[in-house]
C-alpha cells in the first residue's frame, strides 16, 4: 500500500504513530483497571488474541484512516492488554530478591523484538508480508492460556484463597519444595481478616484508579510517577525515532540501538538491588536529559553528537525499566495494575506527542532535545520525593499503601543517620507463604 506520505501529506507518518501511542494510552486506562476488577491471567490471554489478530489484520488495510483506526487497536492490546497484566502478575509471584532479575528479564525480551524486527525488514522487502510476519509472533503467547496461573495475590485480594493456596502449592511442588500449605488455616486466617478488617475490604473490592489519588500520600507517588512515566516514553521514543535521521543503513541503526538497551539492563540487574530504585532512577535521568540538552547544539551527523545521544539512550532505557519495577513496588496489590496501567497511560500520551514534536524541527533543530532534556531533568530531580522500596514487602491494602514509605525521601535518608539492617535473602522463603495472606512476611 502506498499512501505518498511526503511533502503535505508528511504528518501523517507521525500520525499513524501518535495513533498507534493513543491505543496503547487507551489500553492503560481500560485494561489496566480491568485487570484489578477480573484478573491478569484474564485480560492477558484475550489481548494476546486480539493483538495476534489485529496484527495480522493490519497487514491488509488499504485505506489510511481505516489503517490507522486498527492500529490504534493493535496498541491497545499489544503493549497496554498483554504486556502490562503479565509484568504485574510476574511481580507478584516472586520474592524481592528476584524482582530485579524479572523485571531485567522482561525488557531484555522488549530489545530482543526490537532487533528482530530490524532484522525481518532487512530480509522481507514486501511490507504486507513483514507486518503479517511481525503479527504472527504473538502466536508464541497464545499457549500461556493454559501454562501460565492467576496471580495468588490478585486471588486472594478477591476473597478466593482455597484458589491461591492452590497455585503456591503447585508452585512449591515444581520447585521441589516439602512445605506443604494447610488450606483451612489460610481460609481461616482470611475471614479473620475480613471480619476485623471490614473498611479495607470494602475498599478492595471498590479500588479504582480514584484510590490513586484520594490519599495525599498515595496522591504524592502517583503524580510523580505519572511524570515520571510522561518523561522517560518522551525521551526514549524521541531518541529512537532521531536514530532513523542518522545517516547509514536504517535496519543496522534500529538494531544498534535496540542493542543498547541491553547493557542498560545489565546496569539495572548489577546495581538497582545496591543503590536502590529512588537513587538509581533520579541519577538515569538526570544523565539521559543533561545529554539530550548537549546533544541539541552540537552539530548534527558529528560522531560526538551519536556518542551522546547513545549515552542519553543508554540511561533513559535504564530509567524506564526501573519505572516497571517501582510502579509495581510502590502501589498496593488492590490496585498496582491500575497503577501501572496508569503509569503506562502517561507514558503512552507522551509516545503520542513525540512524533509531533519531532516536527518542530522544521522551526529550530535544537527544539525537540530541549524539550525532552528538560522534561527528564524536572523528573529526575521530583523522584528524588519517592520512598525506597528496595527489599521491602508490597503493600497489600490502600492502607499499607499510605502508610508506605511516608516522609522517606532521599533528602531524608541523606541526612538521617540510620543503622541499615543487611538483608539476608531469607524472607523470599517466608514471602512463598505468605503470598497468599494479606502481607508477605519479609524480614528487612
Amino acid at each position: 500500500m502506498e499512501w505518498n506520505l511526503v511533502c503535505r501529506n508528511y504528518w501523517k507518518g507521525a500520525l499513524v504513530q501518535s495513533f498507534y501511542m493513543l491505543g496503547v494510552f487507551a489500553g492503560a486506562i481500560i485494561l489496566g483497571g480491568l485487570a484489578d476488577k477480573i484478573g491478569r491471567k484474564t485480560v492477558f490471554c484475550w489481548s494476546a488474541l486480539l493483538q495476534l489478530l489485529f496484527g495480522v489484520l493490519v497487514a491488509f488495510i488499504p485505506e489510511y484512516w481505516i489503517f490507522s483506526a486498527f492500529t490504534f487497536l493493535y496498541g491497545m492490546f499489544g503493549s497496554a492488554g498483554a504486556f502490562i497484566p503479565a509484568f504485574v502478575l510476574t511481580m507478584e509471584i516472586v520474592g524481592p530478591s528476584k524482582r530485579t532479575k524479572c523485571s531485567v528479564a522482561f525488557h531484555c525480551c522488549f530489545s530482543f523484538g526490537m532487533m528482530c524486527v530490524a532484522v525481518w525488514g532487512a530480509i522481507i522487502s514486501d511490507k504486507t508480508i513483514l507486518q503479517v510476519v511481525y503479527g504472527l509472533h504473538s502466536l508464541i503467547l497464545i499457549p500461556h492460556l493454559w501454562i501460565m496461573d492467576e496471580s495468588p495475590r490478585w486471588l486472594y485480594g478477591q476473597g478466593r484463597v482455597k484458589d491461591a493456596v492452590q497455585i503456591v502449592q503447585k508452585a512449591l511442588k515444581f520447585n521441589k519444595s516439602d512445605i506443604v500449605l494447610d488450606t483451612a488455616e489460610y481460609v481461616s486466617k482470611a475471614k479473620a481478616e475480613r471480619f476485623f478488617q471490614k473498611k479495607t475490604t470494602v475498599a478492595k473490592t471498590k479500588a479504582g484508579t480514584l484510590e490513586l489519588f484520594k490519599t495525599p500520600h498515595i496522591r504524592n507517588m502517583s503524580i510523580i510517577m505519572c511524570i515520571c512515566w510522561f518523561a522517560n516514553s518522551l525521551v526514549y521514543y524521541g531518541l529512537t525515532l532521531s536514530s532513523g535521521k542518522m545517516e547509514g543503513n536504517p535496519y543496522i541503526i534500529i538494531a544498534v540501538f535496540s542493542l543498547v538497551d541491553i547493557p542498560s539492563y545489565l546496569m539495572v540487574f548489577y546495581f538497582l538491588d545496591i543503590w536502590g530504585r529512588r537513587l538509581f532512577i533520579s541519577i538515569a535521568m538526570l544523565i539521559g536529559g543533561t545529554a539530550c540538552v548537549i546533544a541539541a547544539f552540537l552539530p548534527e551527523g558529528a560522531t560526538v553528537t551519536t556518542v551522546i545521544i547513545v549515552i542519553g539512550k543508554l540511561f533513559i532505557a535504564a530509567s524506564f525499566a526501573i519505572a516497571y519495577n517501582y510502579s509495581c513496588e510502590l502501589f498496593p496489590t488492590v490496585v498496582r495494575n491500575t497503577a501501572l496501567g496508569l503509569g503506562s497511560m502517561f507514558a503512552r500520551l507522551s509516545g503520542a506527542l513525540t512524533p509531533l514534536i519531532t516536527l518542530l524541527e522544521s522551526f529550530d533543530a535544537k527544539i525537540p532535545a530541549i524539550t525532552f532534556g528538560v522534561f527528564a531533568l524536572v523528573s529526575g530531580f521530583l523522584c528524588m520525593f519517592l520512598p525506597e522500596t528496595m527489599n521491602k514487602p508490597l503493600p497489600e491494602s490502600i492502607e499499607d499503601g499510605e502508610n508506605f514509605g511516608k516522609g522517606d525521601t532521599l533528602f531524608s535518608t541523606c541526612f538521617r543517620k540510620k543503622a541499615k539492617k543487611p538483608y539476608t535473602g531469607d524472607e523470599d522463603e517466608e514471602a512463598t507463604q505468605s503470598m497468599v495472606v494479606n502481607s508477605a512476611a519479609v524480614s528487612s
